[in-house]
């Protein structure tokens, strides 16, 4: 149901600081035996048929979603029953599902050293869910836009796209320009936890002050509650699916760009990012059909902003990297389609099929320029 008057963004990334310490520690383990693991996994990758890598890829995106749904669960269940309020599950833990796939690709990328797939799978996804994601559910249904979507959460995704073209060309705290290292990951991170903590505020004020709330699984019916023992399985073995997902995903991308004389960049902008982005697609267009499409957009925009201020926050922080022309043209790119569907959204609050129409070609457009260049 939708509420004109109050709406919180969906936070598709928030609430990752368990995950992402299971998978850092699984993936960043320098004992013998896992690094042996990972160069027998590689060599396997490098040494397969072309159509086995291609099938290595379409297992580590179902490794990467199916293992972001297991931890999701049983993290979720855990917080139950620890008596943690639905609301704040809903906002934290149920919410990042969807984007643990694009966090698990870049901090693995990160950990890699291919850090041109860390940096272009965060803005090819973030184009691929305000182009595609939105513009296909607008031809199938209108498009509601919340007074909060406009006037705060599209501008503040401006902003961080913004600081990170900033930080990305100045290089805060490196010795070169052109830069996202340690200290530029550690603002990210900063900003995204003081984000964070005032999304619940503003969610708990209004709940307390009986405003509607819609908030993706953040209501008690939503929330299976499973036994210990088994929650405990979905979150260690879901970390541990994504964090082979994610390092499986990046070896054969790696690759097929190989292969076929792709850049590490396109790659990421294209196959990679719109791979792990079909989730939410497939989601919203099964709730565009049924006329369900209530918070779409904020949704979009509120993973949007996640995935800077978390996912290559981390990921820089993790490890410093290089800052290429591309990624400045395609986050300025990024920036305008931003401003677009704001323009869009501004003047009658609502997208509608044309609009949404616009948007798709727009994508193919820049799919064909990103080709091309």
């Amino acid at each position: 149901m939708y509420n004109t008057h109050w709406q919180i963004i969906d936070i598709h990334e928030s609430f990752l600081s368990l995950s992402i310490l299971i998978i850092a520690q699984l993936s960043a383990d320098n004992t013998v035996m896992d690094h042996a693991k990972e160069k027998n996994m590689e060599k396997l990758i490098n040494n397969a048929p072309f159509a086995l890598v291609l099938v290595f890829l379409v297992i580590g995106f179902i490794l990467l979603i199916k293992g972001a749904d297991f931890f999701v669960e049983g993290s979720s269940s855990v917080a139950k029953r620890l008596h943690v309020p639905s609301i704040i599950i809903g906002l934290t833990i149920v919410a990042m599902g969807t984007s643990l796939p694009e966090t698990a690709v870049s901090v693995s990328a990160s950990l890699a050293g291919n850090n041109e797939l860390a940096v272009s799978n965060v803005v090819g996804s973030n184009i691929f869910n305000l182009m595609v994601v939105i513009g296909v559910c607008a031809m199938i249904a209108t498009v509601e836009v919340a007074r909060e979507t406009i006037r705060r959460d599209i501008p503040l995704s401006l902003i961080c796209a913004g600081l990170l073209l900033l930080l990305g060309i100045i290089g805060l705290g490196d010795q070169t320009n052109m830069t996202l290292g340690h200290f530029d990951g550690v603002i990210f991170i900063g900003l995204f936890a003081g984000y964070i903590f005032y999304m619940i505020r503003i969610a708990l004020k209004a709940n307390k002050e009986g405003k509607k709330v819609e908030i993706e699984g953040g209501s008690d019916e939503e929330i299976k509650l499973i036994s210990v023992p088994l929650s405990i399985i979905f979150i260690i073995g879901g970390a541990a699916a994504i964090a082979f997902g994610g390092d499986l995903t990046v070896d054969a991308a790696s690759r097929i760009a190989s292969d076929l004389g792709m850049t590490q960049t396109l790659i990421g902008l294209t196959i990679v990012s719109i791979g792990t982005s079909l989730p939410e697609l497939v989601t919203s267009i099964v709730a565009a059909r049924k006329n369900e499409v209530d918070m779409a957009l904020g949704n979009a925009i509120g993973s949007n902003v996640f995935n800077i201020l978390f996912v290559l926050g981390v990921a820089g922080a993790i490890s410093p990297m290089a800052f290429l022309t591309e990624n400045v043209i395609d986050i300025v790119i990024l920036l305008v389609f931003s401003l677009i569907v704001w323009l869009f959204a501004w003047t009658k609050k609502e997208i509608k099929r044309g609009e949404g129409l616009i948007m798709v070609l727009l994508y193919v457009l820049y799919v064909v320029y990103i080709c091309m260049r």
